[in-house]
């Protein structure tokens, strides 16, 4: 699947969210890859709210249409005060803003391209428009697309809303270098409670271009003080990562290393045939696939495979999944790639390995947040985005994390240091969840597994069962 990118240029979006207010805008549809036609159109801009077409054409011009409503193809004439065409002309310093005429209507809701009566865009199905200044709204064709009525590219955007700032933040950080120290001494001294098991080993899980590798990169630089890349990571429409990787961690150029394995996957994709093999992950969560294993996304490991490891004890299983996710994404989310995920969160439970789920590029979703990082936790968009996939992915809002990771910076950032360790000791916090649901039923499964509780810690009878 093919990555899809504006075509508006810094300056172009600049102008654009000028017109538009405090809010962040999200690419539905570009015909160049989805086709010039009013159902491809339809098929991704239905329903979903407020909405700003891009149209360009030859002479340099970028015009298009705002709306707050819906597009629904109810045949209504819809009315709607907010509305307005406007263009970015060639050259042009102020961007041209155009309001419906007292009393009309905005546009026309059909099964047409989008209908604005003085501009009506995918005009028969083809890369035209048809202009028709004075019908709803007055302008000078000259002015608003210098009369070149041909496309050369025609995109819709959602148009979302940030919002300001909380009074109080939703959560209460401590943004010190005593808090990053403490955290950093805290990760560093884990000891998981189950005597054989020496590290935590966290599974990264989520959609190509997330930030999985980049998360590893960002922890990894934290604890060796200096910026890293052992995780290749990029911006590929497909899957970077096409091997089953398990990653240590060093305190410092060659230091002790860190109780925690990071482990990290092939992207998900919407295509049942493209990405991460559903089979393969949960042969992850059980600790049988073997590290740089070459995923394979039509063929899950079969058992007599070389990569298969069919003695797998508890320290090789994932004591903790971590779902990843882009938060300039989060309306984007598409229902095949929910329902993917909503499979792999069944198969995790049934095992009882504990999940939680990181939100990447906040500071990209949010300028309130780019300004000052410790904004994340009274951004309103950012918590609305928490509450968002908290019900997406049915779990509580207490295990979604905001972070950062590094990307263009070249030295150490206290604020992105104390987001990254948070989200850490969180996961070995579940983790510890996870080895104190281990139950044991008698002695001969720990003797023949070898793998579960040290002897220090109960083991719990079936006659002690029923009394508890």
């Amino acid at each position: 699947m093919p990555v899809i990118t504006s075509s508006l240029s810094e300056d172009q979006q600049k102008k654009l969210l000028s017109l538009l207010g405090h809010v962040r805008i999200h690419l539905l549809y570009k015909a160049s890859v989805h086709g010039f036609t009013a159902l491809a159109f339809h098929n991704r801009c239905d329903t979903q709210g407020p909405t700003v077409i891009v149209a360009y054409n030859d002479g340099g011009f970028v015009f298009g249409a705002y709306t707050s409503q819906d597009y629904a193809q109810s045949g209504a004439k819809v009315s709607d005060e907010e509305a307005f065409l406007y263009s970015l002309s060639a050259g042009g310093s102020k961007p041209l803003r155009v309001a419906g005429i007292n009393r009309q209507y905005a546009f026309t809701d059909e099964a047409t391209g989008p209908n604005y009566g003085a501009l009506v865009f995918l005009h028969e199905d083809v890369a035209k428009i048809m202009s028709k200044p004075g019908e709803n709204f007055t302008f000078k064709a000259a002015e608003m697309h210098g009369e070149d009525l041909a496309l050369t590219e025609f995109e819709v955007y959602r148009v979302e809303g940030l919002g300001d700032l909380l009074a109080k933040p939703w959560r209460n950080i401590r943004w010190t270098a005593k808090r990053r120290q403490q955290l950093m001494k805290d990760i560093r001294s884990y000891n998981p409670e189950i005597k054989t098991v020496q590290q935590a080993r966290v599974l990264l899980v989520g959609p190509v271009g997330a930030g999985k590798s980049t998360f590893f990169n960002s922890v990894n630089s934290v604890f060796r003080g200096n910026m890293t890349s052992q995780a290749i990571a990029g911006t590929a429409g497909k899957s970077v990562t096409t091997q089953f990787r398990t990653y240590t961690i060093k305190a410092g150029k060659g230091g002790g290393v860190v109780p925690l394995i990071l482990c990290d996957t092939m992207g998900l994709e919407e295509n049942a045939e493209a990405g991460m093999n559903i089979e393969d992950l949960v042969n992850v969560f059980k600790g049988h696939i073997k590290d740089r294993y070459q995923l394979n996304p039509l063929t899950p490991l079969q058992m007599d495979s070389p990569g298969f490891k069919k003695q797998a004890t508890l320290s090789d299983a994932i004591h903790c999944v971590v779902y990843v996710v882009d938060t300039c994404k989060v309306s984007l989310l598409t229902q095949e790639m929910l329902d993917k995920f909503a499979d792999i969160r069944k198969k995790t439970n049934n095992l009882g390995i504990p999940q939680i789920l990181l939100m990447t590029k906040v500071d990209e979703a949010c300028p309130l947040v780019a300004e000052d990082l410790k904004n994340v936790y009274r951004s309103v968009y950012i918590q609305r985005k928490a509450r968002e996939l908290s019900e997406f992915f049915g779990i509580p809002l207490s295990c979604v994390l905001p972070v950062k990771s590094y990307s263009d910076e070249l030295e150490l950032d206290q604020s992105i240091d104390i987001l990254l360790l948070t989200a850490v000791e969180q996961m070995l916090n579940y983790t510890d969840s996870f080895f104190e649901n281990q139950v044991i039923e008698d002695q001969e499964v720990v003797d023949h597994q070898d793998l579960y509780r040290s002897n220090d810690l109960p083991v719990l009878s079936e006659q002690t069962k029923h009394h508890v």
